[in-house]
């Protein structure tokens, strides 16, 4: 029997001998790769935490003692250490584990996580609370907190907010930084300046300079001493810098640590454990550690779909293209026409297709990190200079710049472009990832036209539209493959604020935004067969709405259905409605479809809208269904 099949909890792996520890990681890191090859999942970071997942849960009395981990993605084996390990290859599945962190999901989920750089914050929050409540009780009788935060979450500025708080503090709270880049200074961004800072004032560089000048005199070793002097130099760099920095902060700094070496994390972390807080322990590790393919490109194997291990190769074959491809083509098409158009991303560049428009256009292409806030107000800056700004961000992380989004950018009428990857029900990822609050939250704001493409082509001309329209725009698409329509020769804009006519009909007519569009038309064709005559109107818009078209359609044929993959409350139905109420438009019945007040669980995209009633046959038989009950009319007051 392995090691893993008598671990049952962390009190099992607290009963090994400290030398059974690496055989543990080895069999961690080999089930992590044979699911998640079957489920698909964030993949080379939990490889890289798998050490760190062991040491944490060896030395702290776990769940009495909190660990808040940020994100999920280093927490596999967090799972399969806390009493999930049956369960494991039910991993992102419908009714099974979620890919990320859960309070419902175990006891050892001590708070939940699917956005990065909340785990300070939320363990600075937990270390004053069991502050407030035990006052009297001896430092020793007191649990500890321990955040484990990844390098990259380090460039949001809500990390350093929390830290910022917990060194003024002086709360009992450890911080464990997870540094899978050997260097702190490429991943914070800004940072990087203010940590050259402290070493090139000029006491540091006179002698650095005077040291180099009497190197090139020494004749045959002055040479190597020197190449020695700079290597030693980015060393002390690496081992003195950042402790500076937290320190400056309120922290005591520890570190760094090999992240990979079992003894020397279970020795740092049992000495941590006694000494009071704040405490920042620095961890290096690699990404994709123990999976060859992915310790070589740690990027591609970040996320994975399903894939073969022995090869690293996808098992689904190529496809039609995705809208995030069709999105970076055209984006660099139009760019290459129109030199103020430039690119900004929040640390997802491979994920919303600016990786390309990196290599055409570096020097109009930022990545600002993961800092929502910051790309929306810096694209403001831009747009207010004359600059047409691109901002393409998961419809799900936007939601982090809503003030930036209302302030910066739409009270001032500035035209910067959003576009919203993932809108909708994206799937596996679940509830901090389905993007099904965007409308609502973007539609009632000023100034700001929201869309949505029935297909890849149309993108290509919303994403025109868009820039060139002197005032703030959005554009909404979904996660995956496109409809595989032809696209046009040219890119052209479309009249805003109009929508189409897909098909006539005469029962009801089927008012579809975005990826339903297709959907409703598989639909209405489910319902002719039924002898059921439905028009369907691509709305294209859903601010401002088309009142000639959408009024004009529903005064006739009198039924309305609305179809959105959009929370129903706030959504494009009930845009629809208010549209009809301002209008005075009496004698039409109308339906909504789409998704309830509730947080959508993880599940294949496909699964979820079938689920929902967002398919063809789900939504062919709420028409159906709504064609038989008497017509309801709701007359204006």
């Amino acid at each position: 029997m392995s090691l893993l099949d008598g671990i049952d909890s962390p009190d099992d792996v607290r009963r090994l001998a400290p030398d059974q520890l690496p055989q543990l990681a080895a069999e961690l890191r080999e089930t992590i790769v044979q699911t998640v090859s079957l489920t698909g999942g964030h993949f080379a970071g939990s490889l890289g935490a798998v050490d760190l997942n062991i040491a944490l849960h060896y030395v702290f009395d776990t769940p009495r003692d909190r660990i808040v981990w940020d994100v999920g993605y280093q927490a596999y084996a967090h799972k399969l250490l806390t009493g999930r390990r049956a369960r494991f290859a039910t991993l992102r599945q419908l009714g099974g584990l979620s890919g990320f962190l859960r309070r419902d999901e175990s006891p050892y989920d001590t708070f939940g996580a699917g956005h990065a750089a909340t785990s300070i914050s939320a363990a600075l929050g937990m270390a004053e609370a069991r502050d407030l409540l035990a006052r009297d009780a001896a430092p020793e009788d007191r649990w500890k907190v321990v955040a484990v935060i990844g390098d990259g979450s380090m460039t949001a500025g809500m990390a350093f907010e929390g830290l910022n708080q917990a060194g003024a503090l002086k709360t009992d709270l450890i911080v464990v930084l997870n540094d899978n880049t050997m260097a702190i200074s490429e991943n914070v961004g800004a940072l990087s300046a203010y940590l050259n800072r402290l070493i090139t004032g000029k006491l540091y560089t006179k002698v650095k300079e005077e040291t180099e000048a009497i190197l090139r005199h020494i004749p045959k070793i002055g040479a190597p001493m020197l190449k020695m002097a700079k290597r030693a130099e980015e060393s002390m760099k690496g081992l003195l810098v950042p402790g500076l920095l937290f320190e400056e902060m309120g922290f005591r700094y520890i570190g760094p640590i090999d992240g990979h070496r079992l003894d020397h994390l279970v020795t740092t972390f049992e000495n941590v454990k006694r000494l009071p807080g704040p405490l920042l322990v620095h961890v290096i590790t690699k990404k994709g550690k123990g999976y060859g393919l992915a310790e070589r490109d740690p990027i591609a194997f970040h996320g994975v779909s399903i894939f073969d291990p022995a090869t690293g190769l996808a098992k689904k074959g190529p496809g039609r293209p995705s809208y995030t491809a069709v999105f970076s083509k055209a984006l660099i098409d139009l760019a290459a026409d129109d030199p103020r158009i430039v690119a900004i991303t929040a640390a997802m560049p491979e994920g919303t297709g600016l990786n390309h428009f990196a290599k055409a256009f570096p020097d109009r292409y930022y990545d600002v990190g993961i800092a929502e806030q910051h790309a929306v107000t810096f694209a403001a800056g831009l747009a207010a200079e004359g600059i047409r700004p691109v901002v393409a961000i998961y419809s799900t992380f936007l939601q982090r710049a809503y003030d930036q989004v209302v302030h910066d950018v739409c009270l001032q009428n500035l035209p910067v472009t959003f576009c919203l990857d993932r809108g909708g029900l994206v799937g596996e990822d679940g509830a901090t990832h389905h993007g099904v609050f965007d409308l609502a939250y973007l539609r009632h704001v000023p100034n700001l036209v929201v869309m949505a493409p029935k297909d890849e082509n149309e993108l290509r001309h919303m994403l025109l539209t868009a820039v060139l329209h002197p005032g703030p725009a959005a554009i909404r698409y979904p996660r995956g493959e496109g409809e595989g329509v032809e696209q046009d020769a040219r890119i052209v804009p479309l009249p805003i604020g109009r929508g189409e006519v897909v098909r006539e009909g005469d029962d009801v007519v089927l008012i579809a935004i975005g990826a339903m569009v297709p959907v409703a038309a598989r639909a209405a064709d489910l319902l002719r067969d039924k002898g059921v005559s439905a028009a369907l109107i691509n709305a294209r818009f859903v601010k401002p709405l088309d009142r000639e078209l959408l009024i004009g359609y529903a005064e006739r044929v009198r039924r309305v259905v609305t179809i959105e993959d959009h929370v129903l409350m706030g959504g494009f139905g009930s845009a629809i409605l208010e549209l009809f109420e301002e209008a005075d438009v009496r004698g039409i019945d109308v339906r909504r479809i789409g998704l309830p007040d509730v947080f959508i669980e993880h599940g294949a995209q496909k699964t979820l809208r079938h689920q929902h009633g967002l398919d063809p046959d789900g939504i062919a038989q709420r028409v159906l269904a709504f064609l038989r009950s008497p017509l309801e009319v709701s007359e204006p007051a």
